[in-house]
């Protein structure tokens, strides 16, 4: 799934501590749990890939995924019982969020099925980019000509990962890009109520939706799963909700600003387990176009860090 750690102000407010708790700033553990979520990604990433390689459709995968993590979430709640956190008033924007959310992972997935995981995560590393051009219509933001350039940039990165046009293109190298794009439209969504909404009740709400979604989208691609595939459904439904979770907990010790770089570890692990699940390895053209993408994307958080010292101060 694309990396849900986006730099700049975006992150801020989309993981903030849960209510109650005080955030108490540790670097250096802030860092070592997003190092973590980012093994626990890529590995339900790997898992997805091996699930689509065994011709298990995406929305048999999605599926998997939402129905673990929801029946996990719920778990958690039910034990907790911190009933009060599941309050809202912003019922419709919990529903746009899970449609961009299970936009994104279907996308994703189904780019799985025909790309390296390393390819495919690199591309989807652009979904910063595509914040700071959705920041503006749905946030009514202003973005200056150093953002607008950065993200251009991060764009030429893309099209190196994809390189339209020569030999080795296929049209599913676009559909990591366009599952960064419903991330993004997921994130703004996110910060739109993150002023009212815990940080447990926009995760359940969106996984819960999701589930029921596709549930109801299942029979248009009806597989009978096997104890193999339901094995690593859960498994990819377990990582993925503790990688979701850790990168919640990570925000608690440090900032979007410190926590971003680290995030594209994430492609360093896709390319570990593409090696050796798959005997699959990014070429250099990736290579040069994923740190392309990263560069834009940290210079874009370094902006928004700037603007955000100007607007407090």
């Amino acid at each position: 799934m694309p990396s849900p750690i986006p730099p700049g102000p975006v992150s801020e407010t989309a993981h903030p501590a849960t209510p109650g708790s005080l955030r108490r700033d540790n670097a250096l553990l802030g860092i070592g749990v997003m190092l973590l979520a980012t093994i626990f990604l890529s590995a339900g990433d790997a898992a997805s890939k091996y699930l689509a390689a065994q011709n298990v459709p995406a929305l048999h995968i999605v599926w998997l995924r939402y129905a673990i993590s929801g029946a996990i979430l719920i778990a958690i709640v039910g034990i907790k019982r911190d009933w009060g956190s599941f309050r809202t008033r912003r019922a419709g924007l919990h529903l746009l969020r899970g449609i961009g959310a299970i936009g994104s992972s279907i996308l994703f997935v189904s780019a799985l099925k025909q790309l390296p995981i390393a390819d495919a995560t690199a591309t989807s590393f652009v979904s910063p980019l595509f914040v700071t051009a959705l920041s503006i219509p749905m946030l009514g933001e202003r973005v200056g000509w150093r953002r607008w350039l950065a993200t251009v940039v991060g764009l030429i990165g893309v099209l190196i990962v994809v390189r339209p046009g020569g030999s080795g293109f296929q049209l599913a190298s676009l559909l990591p890009a366009l599952s960064a794009l419903c991330w993004a439209f997921s994130l703004i969504v996110t910060r739109l109520m993150s002023g009212t909404e815990s940080p447990i009740a926009t995760v359940t709400y969106s996984t819960v939706f999701g589930a029921l979604v596709m549930t109801l989208l299942l029979p248009l691609h009806w597989v009978t799963p096997t104890w193999e595939i339901a094995l690593v459904g859960f498994f990819i439904g377990a990582v993925s909700t503790a990688g979701h979770w850790l990168v919640i907990v990570a925000f608690r010790y440090a900032g979007a600003s410190l926590l971003a770089p680290f995030s594209y570890i994430q492609l360093f692990w896709a390319s570990l387990f593409g090696f050796f699940l798959f005997a699959a390895l990014p070429d250099a053209w990736t290579l040069v176009g994923a740190v392309i993408i990263a560069s834009s994307g940290l210079y874009t958080a370094h902006r928004e860090r700037i603007r955000a010292k100007q607007v407090l101060g």
